[in-house]
């Protein structure tokens, strides 16, 4: 944890300020507008403390000069799990209140910093009283996040502070007052939630003995909701600085919201709503918890199960066993897919066992697989999926519901009338942080197919209920973006078939995941591939060690000699450059060791060097 060592005269809050309006001046234009930051420069273990460490120091000798912030390390990989612009409005906000930086925790929504404290009570079973002045925020539906998402509270309205008793269990109070930086942290009150209109939430962790809460609310933040956004948290310190000649961009929102439904619309052939959230990940915690409301209401009494594949994307695998922890009748079944599995056979066989249960069957899957590029035989699964089954008593089981992550190849038709799995009911869903937007924003959506459209409303509520929905920069950013997707995937699989049929040539010994030719004749063209390379050893431990020290000296050549293009970082679908990956230090994170793939995964843009790439990859080819 970081502790506050700088000189009183120098944290003093008028040195602050004045130091952060420097700091806003001269701040690198990557703070504002990357979605994903610099892997080589990046300790997961220490997210945001030692990009707060090097500031504390930028900040201790006066020093604001854009070279000293550029070479700043990375405070998160991902901007929705927080990045510059969040860590300094956290720093200065807790300076400012005499707290710790990490006991500030901004979020881009309103109601999800209190779902986190809930969340761990309920896990506790410790009780909480939300307390409140004025009138319950609206968006907090009391009613579905008991019934729903299983959590108590009492809740209490008071008209001042000092009205508040104390309380056996945790005190969270709300503040609506659209401030910025001010809370007052009354020995009563263990968590001050300053709730902005425009901007989202900041929390405050208030005493010593609410430490503990701490990472579990910023777990939360990565997993079911995003931070607040870089431009959000621009126009906070501008707030909180006083820079009054600083204007918030105005958006046509109405009108960008109507051309991002027509694109989402014309791009899945769906004619359901469509559900526009803040993450890829918000996206699919709103479908999660729509499916668990719908389930609640016309499967009383039943079992529900998520079907996941054990070495998906650990965003998608660790929430959805964060759901099941939180809910006695939910539970997690493993969907087997990649490499000797294969996900017809795995679906046939977990649909039977559910059957035999009497439960309700929810699959997410990855199409195509992530890192490994597969795609199943469609009517094959679309057979398993819809085949009728009964239980044990002989009435019909419950028909799935297949959520289908199609971020990398989202301009196939799955969804439309007739289409391959028009007999199940689909929701689909994509992150915006990858081909929507280019690589521009993290927002992502969802739609459903004709059988699954009554489930959308419920999605729709819970994407509200937890603040969630897509801002209006993202919103205007996707309006941009999206006319122009399914032209830009063509253009970026043309380079990534160029670069895979050279590494077949020059490193044939590679073992390559990537589409077949046959399965892009049928609209599968991602533009990304996982790359297995050749290894050497004695035993299997000297070999992965080997393979391991190989990915690293590849990514290191392209990234040194080619730095304008050629990133370390986590990204697809990115409008410019090519972007490298090691699947179990990024995106697997947190998924079991065992169900890692330590490949290196490699995605392509339409725009780049691809000669040079190759140019590259040949002299690492002739150092092995």
């Amino acid at each position: 944890m970081i502790q506050n060592d700088l000189k009183p005269e120098i944290i003093e809050n008028g040195n602050l300020l004045e130091y952060i309006k420097i700091v806003l001046e001269n701040m690198p234009s990557d703070w504002l507008r990357l979605t994903t930051h610099r892997l080589d420069i990046y300790n997961e273990e220490r997210a945001k403390t030692e990009f707060l460490e090097q500031f504390e120091i930028l900040f201790a000798t006066h020093n604001a000069e854009k070279s000293a912030l550029s070479e700043l390390p990375t405070a998160y990989d991902y901007i929705r799990l927080g990045h510059p612009l969040s860590s300094v409005l956290e720093w200065a906000i807790a300076n400012l209140n005499n707290l710790k930086s990490e006991s500030v925790i901004s979020f881009s929504s309103r109601t999800t910093p209190i779902l986190a404290i809930l969340r761990k009570n309920l896990l506790q079973n410790k009780a909480t009283q939300i307390v409140y002045s004025g009138e319950l925020p609206a968006f907090f539906d009391a009613e579905i996040i008991k019934n729903v998402y299983g959590y108590e509270f009492e809740l209490k309205q008071v008209e001042k502070i000092e009205e508040i008793e104390n309380f056996e269990g945790s005190t969270v109070y709300i503040s609506q007052k659209n401030e910025i930086g001010t809370a007052n942290l009354d020995s009563k009150i263990d968590f001050y939630i300053n709730i902005h209109d425009d901007l989202g939430s900041i929390l405050f962790v208030n005493g010593k003995e609410n430490e503990s809460y701490i990472s579990e609310i910023q777990h939360v933040r990565r997993r079911e909701t995003i931070a607040m956004t870089p431009a959000d948290c621009l126009t906070a310190l501008h707030i909180l600085t006083e820079n009054t000649s600083f204007e918030p961009k105005t958006f046509d929102t109405q009108k960008n919201k109507e051309s991002v439904l027509a694109s989402i619309k014309k791009i899945t052939h769906s004619d359901s709503k469509a559900v526009v959230g803040s993450s890829g990940l918000s996206i699919q915690y709103a479908i999660m918890m729509g499916l668990i409301h719908d389930a609640t209401e016309n499967h009383k009494g039943k079992a529900i199960k998520i079907i996941v594949p054990p070495n998906c994307y650990g965003g998608t695998n660790d929430q959805a066993r964060r759901v099941a922890a939180c809910l006695d009748n939910v539970e997690i079944m493993d969907l087997p897919v990649d490499g000797d599995n294969d996900m017809v056979k795995s679906t046939e066989r977990v649909l039977a066992k559910v059957a035999e249960l009497d439960a309700v069957p929810y699959i997410i899957a990855e199409i195509p697989t992530n890192p490994r590029v597969e795609v199943p035989n469609l009517e094959n699964l679309e057979k398993a999926l819809s085949k009728k089954r009964q239980t044990p008593t002989g009435k019909r089981a419950i028909e799935p519901v297949f959520i289908l992550d199609q971020t990398f190849c989202p301009n196939v038709n799955f969804l439309g009338k007739n289409e391959i799995l028009s007999t199940v009911k689909v929701i689909s869903y994509v992150s915006g942080s990858k081909f929507p937007s280019g690589g521009k924003v993290t927002a992502g959506y969802c739609v459903a197919n004709q059988k699954a459209d009554y489930l959308m409303d419920k999605i729709e509520k819970n994407i509200i209920l937890c603040d969630n929905e897509a801002t209006n920069l993202q919103m205007e950013i996707l309006a941009e973006q999206l006319p122009s997707m399914n032209q830009r995937i063509e253009d970026a699989y043309k380079n990534t078939r160029k670069f895979v049929n050279f590494i077949k040539e020059v490193l044939p010994t590679a073992k390559i995941n990537f589409v077949s030719e046959e399965l892009a004749q049928q609209g599968f063209t991602p533009s990304v591939f996982s790359l297995d390379l050749p290894t050497k050893g004695n035993t299997a431990e000297e070999k992965e060690l080997y393979k391991r020290k190989l990915n690293d000296k590849l990514i290191t050549m392209m990234i040194t000699q080619i730095p304008n293009e050629s990133k370390y970082c986590v990204s697809y679908g990115q409008l410019k450059g090519c972007y490298w990956t090691i699947p179990a230090t990024s995106t697997q994170g947190t998924t079991k060791e065992s169900d890692k793939d330590y490949i290196a995964r490699v995605s392509l843009s339409a725009d780049m060097d691809l000669e040079k790439h190759k140019e590259v990859f040949l002299e690492f080819v002739e150092q092995i």
